[in-house]
């Protein structure tokens, strides 16, 4: 199959979310590690569908969201990089392949900065609620995962199918 090793520069759209995400992603953490001091030594860990919370732990375990995070962060970063290896239709060829190389690493950096601003909210809503300023996610956090999740995914499908 066709797949050439392209240098496509990032678009406008891409930058802006990598600032945002990022930027949001970075600034959990600072505020973890101002708070950090402060935090009771159980936590909320775990939540369920509604966003109540349903296991207390360590507040070390906190430190497990910036990690996988991060992992995310670098893991998606290197495949935006490397359009080439990302699943294509048999369709693509050397009159089309700019697109569909662009449509798959949008819908990546999409995927991946939306889940930096997630854990980013995760993290800050877990700090609010051990400190008792809040209960919970709240009844909006499941849907805002899914359709955050799935508006990428069905706009690349479109932009895909669309692809000649």
């Amino acid at each position: 199959m066709y797949r050439p090793v392209l240098k496509l520069p990032q678009t406008k759209a891409e930058k802006i979310g990598n600032y945002i995400g990022g930027g949001l992603f970075i600034l959990s953490i600072l505020y973890m590690i101002y708070m950090w001091e402060d935090l009771p030594t159980n936590i909320p860990m775990h939540f369920d569908g509604a966003g109540e919370v349903d296991r207390w732990g360590s507040k070390w375990q906190l430190l497990i969201l910036p990690a996988i995070g991060l992992i995310l962060w670098v893991m998606m970063a290197l495949f935006e990089k490397m359009p080439h290896i990302h699943n294509y239709p048999e369709r693509l060829n050397e009159k089309n392949v700019e697109r569909f190389y662009l449509n798959s690493r949008k819908l990546l950096n999409e995927v991946k900065n939306f889940c930096l601003i997630l854990f980013a909210g995760i993290s800050v809503q877990t700090i609010r609620i051990a400190m008792e300023k809040t209960d919970s996610l709240g009844w909006w956090f499941l849907p805002i995962v899914i359709i955050g999740t799935a508006i990428p995914v069905i706009k690349c499908l479109i932009v895909s199918s669309k692809i000649k």
